[in-house]
């Protein structure tokens, strides 16, 4: 490896080049990573950052360049030769075994046996409690995964990493469904890891923690690398300059909308013991926000407007009328629309392709009762895939193929189709980059300017100061606060949402 070796990297990417039918993914990218490094990686969906990190792990084979791990030039057929070579990937959406518990998911596919063969889950759970204590957690071993929070099973996903040896971890989002506490303490676990000499690949759309966690930041843009630098010497706006390739001072495009009538009414909402007494009221041209911590009841809030929780005390009045929404047919019926948190499991049908998506809420109206128009439905999918300028070759493209952006605003087009009027949306810019959350933002904005309304809920406060109108702040259950984002701070609300 020559002079290479005395720079301690643990991980070399040269030249990586690959290829798919009519795409060139990456084009001569090159990477490296020390022992105890945090090297920050950034690009936007699509960039190349998932097909780079999936030759590492196994996943894709290796077309061109060269792959060295600890001085070994290697090069994987399947992701079990990347787990011996010491590398681990924990990615957004986690895999961890949910009926199982702690133990068995650390130790999953290498069961420790005693001398006659048989389990021996004592010395197990005690090497399972050893790493978790490590971690600086006190998780119990025995606890079932399923009953676990995203937090909670991220630390698990760590566990299992640590357990393996990896001197190589890659994190995806690891903290985009977390609170400001979880994050927190995740940062503790990977400042850990690094004093123990792990080389960390940190993946991640929010920039600003890129500065509180990292070392160094590599930029993809295109499937090209086209910024490698020390986090020390750098700033925001450099960043996103390199990712979107021009300068996004605009990043908020807020308007002054003229505000109408009160389109959305709610009135002493409670949900079992999650949600109490909750009243506040939306405008036509209003984008409303929500915001608090873990279990503040935000999402709970959501999921109770659209029916898919039943509220147990309130009621919702939709333009003057009362409204029993008491299942998301209704909801739909009443012109509103759900943007979920995971659009992989309950926005898109991933298996499905982009026109049969769009089309999806509003089929009982693009043929008569008995037929699917096939030409109404192309032009109604078309007219959505070119308005909100849908990346992807065609409305045939299913949808597991686009990036993540990509794959929320044909979320949106859902509703635009269904001419939804009152749109929730639940954490809408989440995993996506910020030329994506960009387009995410001015696509709500032009809903407003036709008269519908806007709540979303965020966990990111320059978000919600730049998009939105008023900010309902939440604490245990409870509206705390319901504020004018022009005359508030992000510190007013954060110190309100954590009193």
């Amino acid at each position: 490896m020559g002079n290479d070796s005395a720079n301690n990297f643990i991980l070399e990417m040269k030249n990586i080049t690959k290829n798919f039918p009519g795409v060139r993914a990456l084009a001569d990218v090159s990477i490296n990573l020390q022992k105890g490094e945090i090297l920050g990686l950034l690009g936007e969906n699509g960039a190349g950052k998932s097909t780079l990190i999936k030759i590492l792990s196994g996943e894709y084979s290796l077309e061109k360049g060269e792959l060295i791990i600890n001085g070994e030039f290697k090069s994987f057929h399947h992701p079990h030769e990347s787990l011996d070579a010491g590398v681990r990937v924990i990615y957004q959406e986690l895999t961890t075994f949910e009926p199982l518990t702690i133990t068995e998911n650390i130790f999953a596919g290498e069961i420790v046996t005693g001398k006659l063969g048989f389990v021996s889950w004592g010395k197990m759970r005690r090497e399972a409690k050893e790493i978790l204590n490590n971690l600086g957690s006190d998780l119990n071993p025995q606890d079932l995964v399923e009953n676990l929070s995203i937090a909670e099973k991220q630390i698990v996903e760590i566990a299992k990493a640590i357990r393996k040896k990896a001197k190589i971890l890659v994190m995806d989002e690891p903290t985009s469904a977390l609170g400001e506490k979880d994050v927190l303490n995740l940062y503790k676990i990977i400042r850990k890891l690094k004093a123990d000499g792990v080389g960390i690949i940190f993946i991640s759309h929010r920039i600003d923690e890129i500065f509180k966690i990292t070392d160094r930041v590599i930029v993809l843009r295109d499937g090209r690398k086209v910024g490698d630098r020390l986090t020390k010497d750098t700033d925001r706006k450099m960043l996103v300059n390199l990712i979107v390739g021009r300068d996004l001072t605009d990043q908020y495009p807020k308007k002054d909308i003229k505000k109408g009538d009160v389109i959305l009414e709610v009135k002493n909402i409670s949900y079992m013991d999650r949600l109490k007494d909750i009243s506040f009221n939306l405008r036509e041209g209003e984008t409303l926000a929500l915001y608090g911590l873990l279990g503040s009841g935000v999402h709970d809030l959501l999921s109770v407007l659209f029916g898919d929780k039943k509220k147990t005390k309130g009621e919702v009045f939709i333009k003057g009328k009362k409204s029993k929404i008491s299942n998301p047919n209704i909801a739909k019926k009443n012109n509103l629309g759900f943007i979920p948190m995971d659009r992989k499991e309950e926005g898109v049908a991933v298996s499905l392709n982009v026109k049969q998506n769009i089309t999806s809420s509003n089929i009982e109206k693009l043929g008569n009762s008995f037929m699917l128009d096939r030409k109404v439905e192309t032009e109604h999918a078309k007219k959505w895939f070119d308005k909100l300028d849908i990346k992807a070759p065609s409305i045939e493209t299913v949808v597991n193929n686009l990036s993540g952006g990509n794959q929320q605003k044909v979320v949106v087009a859902k509703w635009l189709e269904r001419n939804a009027k009152i749109l929730l949306m639940n954490e809408p810019t989440r995993g996506i980059d910020v030329g994506a959350k960009r387009e995410i933002y001015l696509i709500a904005e032009k809903l407003c300017e036709d008269g519908a309304g806007v709540i979303m809920a965020s966990s990111e406060l320059p978000e919600i100061m730049g998009v939105s109108d008023r900010v309902v702040v939440m604490r245990n259950g409870h509206i705390a606060a319901i504020l004018n984002t022009k005359e508030t701070s992000q510190e007013e609300i954060m110190h309100i949402a954590s009193a």
